[in-house]
């Protein structure tokens, strides 16, 4: 994508607060309540070491997002930069399979929060409450980006005081001794049953097959670049945070639960922390947890929302969508585009009433869209290499580097490898694995009709020019480096022979 498409601009109205827990929320998955104890039951205690190596990778991700949005301040989200960059195919690829990652894990969402409110209300038809929250959602979008950013913020804390709560009431059952099922609270138990990888090396794999789904959203604050107030102060602050994050709310969680109770007692089926609120005597335990499940569910939908429909209209004003998803609103919100991905979640709706062999498709195409995210986490480190090989001046004067520039993206694009390797191991992901060439060869027929139009033809041959002149200007600055440099040691030298 261009970086100077013309248009109305967004409103620059989240703050530095709603960034912080933006970020924080993208970065905690419903994963990690719900499926932390199918992780937890197939690596044992090794699942710590395993988000522990998911999160460090994406932290690199995320560095190289940051340098890259704030080396221009005109980038709306990554996809614009990937077409900067890389070319407008990749801003076209990238666009529309990220509002497809996030279409269809809105679906998932709504489906989940229909049946979370079965819990206390179970005569009440599922298509009414995942109605209203398609509807809710959609009215806080299209107010303002303000209404989208508190509702955020409210959803994200709720996450974290429940997270934290956990890892309270864990500490205190674990200094007391707590004792059920013949075993107690203690440390010792994350490696008296079978050491730290009871279940061996393949099961330490199939943790990276399962917990990388908990990370999906982790970019999301790479879309706010263009609403939020100050980038060069919020984005470094929130992406920074990113290791702390992930070493209290996943790590510190999962040491809490496996100390709490032995791995081997953890069902693949129930949601440890709804057990382990439960042994603590809470009233209410699986009610609590079910609420906070829910507002997770509904926090991943207004992201989706709130995402796809930015995505949409960045790819408008790039002529790889319909013009209308251009235009803003009064309130300066992409109301078409809201609407347009809105219209979507609705088969969530119909998804509510297809039976056990829908929900079971269902389930596969929700893996296709965390395949679709690597796809876009991997477009992000691909497009920062060529920032470094094309654009060496701003990278120097960059002061939001990535640790280990030079070296580091080429080892998380291995890692991405081997997750896909990891993949393979488990029939259900393989034949996701399957499945999602069949999205990118749809994108590739629509890329096909899209780049014959006069204006892709423009951006195609106007990238081409702009990569030849970068390339002679990338030389150039490197010679004069490489020559001041030389001079800078020769005068040292000569300084050096006149003291002597």
């Amino acid at each position: 994508m261009s970086t100077t498409s013309s248009g109305p601009a967004l409103e620059r109205g989240l703050s530095n607060r709603h960034i912080q827990l933006i970020a924080i929320g993208g970065a905690i998955g419903t994963g990690l309540f719900m499926g932390s104890g199918k992780t937890i039951s197939v690596a044992g205690p090794s699942v710590i070491f395993v988000y522990m190596i998911i999160g460090f990778m994406l932290f690199f991700v995320m560095r190289a997002m940051g340098e890259l949005l704030l080396s221009n301040l005109n980038y709306k989200s990554f996809a614009d930069f990937a077409g900067d960059l890389l070319g407008p195919w990749a801003a076209f690829f990238t666009g529309w399979t990220y509002w497809f990652c996030w279409v269809v894990t809105g679906i998932a969402d709504v489906v989940a929060i229909a049946h979370y409110v079965a819990f206390w209300w179970g005569d009440l038809p599922l298509w009414i409450p995942a109605l209203a929250c398609i509807v809710l959602l959609l009215v806080l979008n299209l107010a303002t980006v303000k209404a989208f950013g508190e509702t955020e913020f409210w959803f994200s804390l709720i996450k974290i005081v429940a997270i934290g709560a956990l890892i309270v009431v864990g500490l205190v059952m674990v200094i007391t001794g707590f004792e059920h099922n013949g075993a107690s609270s203690s440390f010792a138990n994350l490696w008296n049953d079978g050491g730290m990888f009871p279940t061996g090396f393949m099961g330490f794999v199939a943790g990276f097959q399962i917990a990388v789904f908990a990370f999906v959203g982790i970019e999301l604050v790479g879309t706010t670049a263009a609403e939020t107030k100050d980038p060069e102060k919020t984005l470094p602050k929130a992406i920074n945070s990113i290791p702390v994050r992930i070493l209290f709310f996943y790590v510190g969680a999962l040491i809490i639960l496996m100390a709490v109770t032995p791995w081997d007692l953890f069902s693949a089926a129930q949601s440890p922390f709804v057990g382990m609120f439960a042994l603590a005597g809470l009233a209410g335990a699986a009610g609590i947890i079910n609420f906070v499940v829910l507002t997770s569910a509904a926090s991943s939908a207004n992201s989706g929302i709130y995402s796809t429909s930015r995505m949409l209209r960045g790819l408008s004003m790039e002529g790889d969508a319909p013009k209308t998803f251009t235009k803003l609103s009064g309130r300066k919100v992409p109301r078409n585009a809201l609407m347009f991905s809105c219209m979507f979640l609705l088969a969530g709706v119909a998804l509510l009433y297809g039976g056990d062999s829908v929900m079971g498709a269902f389930t596969l195409v929700t893996t296709v869209s965390a395949l679709c995210f690597m796809f876009v986490w991997t477009i992000i480190l691909l497009s920062y290499l060529v920032f470094r090989a094309r654009r060496p001046h701003l990278h120097d004067a960059s002061k939001f580097k990535v640790p280990g520039g030079s070296f580091m993206p080429y080892v998380v694009l291995a890692f991405f490898g081997f997750i896909l390797w990891a993949l393979t191991t488990q029939t259900d992901t393989l034949m996701a694995m399957a499945i999602t060439p069949i999205w990118f060869l749809i994108l590739a027929a629509g890329y096909l009709v899209i780049r014959r139009n006069p204006q892709h033809q423009a951006l195609r041959a106007a990238h081409l020019a702009k990569v030849a002149h970068e390339r002679y200007e990338a030389s150039a600055y490197r010679d004069a480096e490489s020559f001041a440099k030389r001079e800078a040691e020769t005068a040292a030298q000569v300084a050096e022979d006149i003291r002597q």
